[in-house]
């Protein structure tokens, strides 16, 4: 098939930058990643990309294309060809450029090392029996997390990131959930105060971008929340963001829904919400925040309060809580007609399985 394709360069000594076109024939099973090798070998050789196992294994060809984040390996050339469409390929985004596509990754990789990427068990002496024995199911809570191959695609797309480039970042984030949740370390909660940084947890704008472009289903952003969640359950609640997210289940559990006019009182306190008096006012004013008293109560608001009472009694506060509406995602599907099924087998990794009968 024929294949056209135009690709940003960037050439450091210059710091100039050119899109420039290219056509070339290519086998029908071709990726992105297989065009590109064409490109270099037939068309021009001092094309620079990063490439590995191309098996979206090492995370090495991350780029974009169209302005999204994709691994170039897993990138299917022929239904861009049957549409007619000539894509735009350009290095990943939110790291600098070091020539065409090929961006520095070592900002990613300080951010990564931050979050302390290694079991801190304390284990002091061996037990007798030689070994330190979890099980699947205390295993599972970090399945997601453990399933990152570093690509920086989420990076890429994070928009916390481009307004502040100290945001620790989806992926450094995501790692560090990888240990926070592992039964294994013993330093949970200095983990949490360290990731509470003005530049942690809290600064991320859930905008699920990460969510959406990750390859191998890591979903950063629950990993982010899964943090968050656990830093209030241990008591770690000092930054405005936690703040906001105790006040958001408060409001919900008594009323059913989020009460405006008390948000920034509760979250910022009441010296931040005199200073918004007059905003609030002309709010006021268009009918965009409701009378504080009496206030609105949701008609079915025992049905909230109710959940509220199943998770704490079920001990599924903190990150536990995410991890199970997780595993219950996982395992429906939506159909056509709008309804959900069971979409995988009767018992789940971690989940006790029942006696067979007979």
């Amino acid at each position: 098939m024929d294949v056209a394709l135009k690709i940003w360069r960037y050439d450091p000594d210059s710091g100039e930058r050119e899109l420039r076109h290219f056509e070339v024939e290519a086998p029908e099973w071709a990726c992105l990643l297989d065009v590109l090798d064409i490109v270099k070998d037939q068309v021009d050789g001092t094309l620079a990309y990063r490439k590995s196992c191309r098996m979206m294994i090492c995370g090495s060809c991350g780029m974009r294309m169209d302005g999204r984040a994709v691994l170039a390996c897993k990138e299917r050339m022929k239904p861009i060809v049957e549409r007619g469409h000539v894509p735009v390929v350009s290095a990943m985004g939110n790291m600098p450029v070091l020539k065409d596509l090929v961006v520095d990754m070592q900002p990613f990789w300080t951010k990564i090392r931050t979050m302390k990427p290694w079991l801190d068990t304390g284990y002091e002496e061996v037990p007798e029996h030689g070994e330190f024995i979890h099980s699947q199911e205390e295993m599972n809570p970090i399945h997601k997390e453990a399933l990152c191959i570093m690509c920086g695609c989420c990076v890429s797309e994070c928009n916390s990131m481009e307004s502040d480039p100290e945001f620790f970042g989806p992926a450094a984030l995501a790692k560090g959930f990888r240990f926070v949740g592992d039964p294994r370390d013993r330093t949970k909660i200095e983990r949490l105060e360290r990731y509470n940084d003005e530049h942690g947890i809290w600064d991320c704008t859930r905008c699920y971008f990460c969510n959406e472009r990750c390859p191998k289903g890591v979903d950063p952003r629950d990993a982010i929340a899964k943090l968050g969640a656990e830093s209030i359950r241990v008591g770690i609640d000092r930054d405005m963001g936690a703040k906001h997210a105790k006040w958001f289940v408060h409001s919900a559990k008594t009323t059913g829904w989020l009460r405006e006019t008390e948000l920034v009182p509760k979250t910022q306190g009441v010296a931040a919400a005199i200073k918004e008096t007059k905003f609030a006012l002309n709010l006021f004013k268009h009918g965009k925040v409701p009378l504080p008293f009496p206030p609105h109560v949701a008609k079915n608001v025992q049905e909230a309060r109710a959940l509220h009472e199943l998770v704490g009694a079920q001990g599924r506060d903190g990150a536990a809580g995410i991890v199970q509406g997780e595993r219950a995602l996982a395992r429906i599907e939506h159909t056509e007609h709008g309804g959900v099924q069971r979409d995988a087998p009767a018992v789940t990794p971690g989940e006790p399985t029942p006696h067979a009968e007979g």
